[in-house]
């Protein structure tokens, strides 16, 4: 090929670049332009519509609008926001971890529970099917001192089988509550009768462990608390709650209800209050408190060698954590979950939000 030739070659490849470079650009620019000049007018005509609902991601999409219609949609969450906080706390059908009295049977105290369908209300007007321990959710607190004989009589009126496991108790094996382990599941319509001596104290739990995935999120669960023989100064306090989490089937739930159902937490300055969290689901969540700090003083029913302070606290599936609260700080103080999705979105609260009120 001569010298010319090869000259033409590469200059016709160089062109070749350089239009397809330029070229690209030139399209790309005009593209750009083109894409945002419809977007933009539209945008300007358009009415700016609030999002609703979860998107499943940790943060929703915002409304970026200019002008008087971005103004009404943030006036319109807020009115939203507000009408929810002035709700709280709603008035709903039922009320779980009720404490319940036992029978004394020749020196043995028999606790009776149903596992049964109900309907539970979680929040005004929003009703679920739910799996029950005698109509209601979390079932019955049953709370016993350390050394106390106990039975448990469990009447199966649902659907399935079903069993009772006492999470925490270092109970005999034939007593843990699991079928096909320890013991044959309890079929639909039968009874089935569990006796021990208490063990070693502090927050526990009991909950089905038969399906257990579907029957804990649908309710079977509650608080087995245990007294120890001696007190310590950690046991005498002013307000002791128990806090059952759950984000099962109803839903993100304290104590089987949802923000502006759940129930705050109410005492007076001065006062020393004991929260035992449970966590029946299957997330963490991240309890922050504010105003005020936490001491944590047990983990899973043991004592901690080293009470430690804290304003948000991480509860694992299956943990149980209880801290102390001195309420010096007067105020309603928010409380709740800090996943910050399960506890609030441009409808305002929702799930699991409560609050501490310290009266004056």
């Amino acid at each position: 090929m001569s010298d010319k030739s090869v000259l033409d070659v590469l200059d016709k490849k160089t062109s070749r670049r350089r239009f397809l470079r330029d070229g690209g650009v030139v399209a790309l620019v005009a593209g750009v332009a083109s894409a945002c000049k419809p977007a933009a007018t539209k945008a300007a005509q358009a009415p700016a519509t609030p999002t609703t609902g979860q998107t499943g991601g940790t943060m929703g999409p915002h409304d970026t609008s200019a002008g008087a219609t971005a103004q009404s949609a943030a006036d319109a969450m807020d009115a939203m926001h507000e009408k929810g906080i002035k709700a709280f706390p709603a008035k709903t059908s039922g009320l779980g971890n009720q404490l319940m009295q036992p029978k004394i049977d020749n020196g043995v105290k028999v606790y009776e529970l149903t596992a049964k369908k109900i309907q539970w209300e979680t929040e005004p007007g929003r009703f679920v099917e739910a799996w029950a321990y005698n109509d209601q959710v979390p079932g019955p607190q049953i709370r016993v001192k350390e050394g106390d004989r106990v039975r448990i009589v469990l009447n199966n009126q649902l659907p399935e089988s079903t069993a009772v496991h006492f999470h925490g108790l270092e109970l005999p094996n034939d007593q843990d509550g699991v079928p096909f382990i320890t013991q044959p599941p309890v079929k639909s319509g039968q009874t089935y009768k569990y006796e021990f001596t208490v063990p070693n104290a502090g927050s526990h739990m009991y909950h089905s462990h038969h399906n257990s995935a579907k029957q804990v999120g649908l309710g079977l669960l509650g608080a087995f608390i245990v007294e120890p023989k001696e007190l310590t100064a950690h046991d005498r306090v002013d307000v002791d709650e128990v806090f059952v989490l759950n984000d099962g089937a109803h839903g993100y739930t304290f104590n089987g209800k949802s923000f502006p159902a759940t129930q705050p937490i109410v005492a007076k300055v001065g006062q020393k209050v004991r929260i035992r969290y449970m966590n029946e689901g299957m997330m963490i969540h991240p309890m922050h408190l504010h105003g005020m700090h936490m001491t944590v003083i047990a983990k899973d029913g043991w004592p901690v060698p080293a009470p430690w302070k804290c304003d948000t606290l991480n509860v694992a599936p299956g943990e149980r954590w209880d801290v102390i609260v001195n309420c010096t700080n007067p105020g309603t103080w928010a409380f709740h979950c800090h996943i910050l999705p399960l506890a609030e979105s441009d409808h305002g609260m929702f799930g699991m939000v409560t609050a501490l009120v310290v009266q004056k």
